[in-house]
């Protein structure tokens, strides 16, 4: 219960955030990515206030895992990251394949002409504007097909699929 409180008052965080910087106006968007037009840089310190955020916390999360959080006796002192689990997933892969060239190319190509990304499509689906509603049930729909895609392609069931 308390992880999901949590994790509801981060998103709800975020939300906030991203209505109060004007995340959520598809022509902020555009606008950015406008780089031969009137180009809007307001985009660009959300992006570099969330990317200094994740530098630092990375940063602290591999420090305590190479024993930097240990005291004068080499004991671990409690963990700094992540405060609700066991353990925190950190990516492991750092190749760069088809799949994820793909994907990051889909995805640009979906935010250069909708404006939205995931994030704030949720956030102004509160709005009721067919056209966020017209997006988020695109987004559904690929995310669908790309689970039911990959599934079959390791040879999965659907059963096997929802657990």
């Amino acid at each position: 219960m308390r992880q999901s409180a949590v994790a509801f008052l981060a998103g709800l965080l975020f939300a906030v955030g991203l209505g109060v910087s004007g995340m959520t106006q598809p022509s902020r968007v555009i606008g950015f990515l406008d780089v031969a037009g009137g180009w809007d840089p307001s985009l660009a310190f959300v992006m570099a206030g969330a990317v200094f955020v994740h530098f630092l916390a990375y940063r602290v999360l591999r420090w305590r895992r190479r024993g930097g959080g240990a005291d004068a006796a080499g004991l671990a002192r409690a963990p700094l990251f992540p405060l609700l689990a066991d353990r925190a997933d950190v990516p492991t892969r750092a190749d760069i394949d088809a799949r994820l060239v793909a994907g990051a190319a889909l995805f640009g190509v979906g935010w250069g002409l909708a404006g939205y990304c995931p994030g704030p499509a949720l956030v102004s689906l509160a709005s009721g504007s067919g056209a966020v509603l017209a997006f988020v049930a695109a987004m559904a729909a690929g995310m669908a097909i790309e689970r039911f895609t990959s599934a079959r392609a390791r040879g999965e069931t659907s059963e096997q699929t929802t657990e």
